[in-house]
């Protein structure tokens, strides 16, 4: 991966934080402001399920930057690296379990039906993520094995020479 691909990428992660900081801090006081005459059970769940949506994405940044920087490094191809994977895969997974939870919430509302199935949809697709990064784990586990062996053959072919 090319050194200008790694800096545009880190920037799109920085604002995105940066984006994520505001609605923590900002547009969350802001939506409890604004549901005030909503039931407490819809306006608990509700803010609850944007707080912690909101915390997935940060966990997937953060574990995104950290991988990037394992590239930079040329050491991503090292068993340390399943670590970030591991906690990307929990994060849509549970941004997957959020994402139902909110089609939960807004079902016995006034909410539109369709709005309701496209955030069941959202869910869908986030446990599809999921899944893709499984994949990807995988294919990165025969990346570090190929690498492996080929040390060791180097290795071996250096005791021969």
């Amino acid at each position: 991966m090319g050194r200008t691909t790694i800096v545009i990428l880190r920037v799109v992660i920085a604002l995105a934080l940066a984006g994520s900081l505001v609605v923590q801090t900002v547009i969350v006081p802001l939506m409890w402001i604004d549901l005030d005459n909503a039931p407490t059970w819809f306006r608990v769940g509700f803010v609850t399920i944007v707080v912690l949506g909101v915390l997935t994405m940060q966990v997937f940044a953060v574990c995104v930057w950290m991988l990037l920087t394992k590239v930079r490094r040329g050491s991503i191809f090292q068993r340390s690296s399943f670590r970030y994977v591991d906690v990307i895969i929990g994060a849509f997974g549970a941004a997957a379990v959020l994402a139902l939870a909110m089609a939960l919430v807004l079902k016995p509302t006034e909410i539109a039906p369709g709005l309701v199935a496209l955030v069941g949809g959202a869910a869908l697709v986030l446990g599809g993520m999921a899944l893709l990064m499984v994949v990807m784990k995988a294919l990165l586990r025969q990346a570090i094995d190929r690498e492996h062996e080929a040390q060791t053959l180097r290795t071996e072919l250096g005791e021969v020479i």
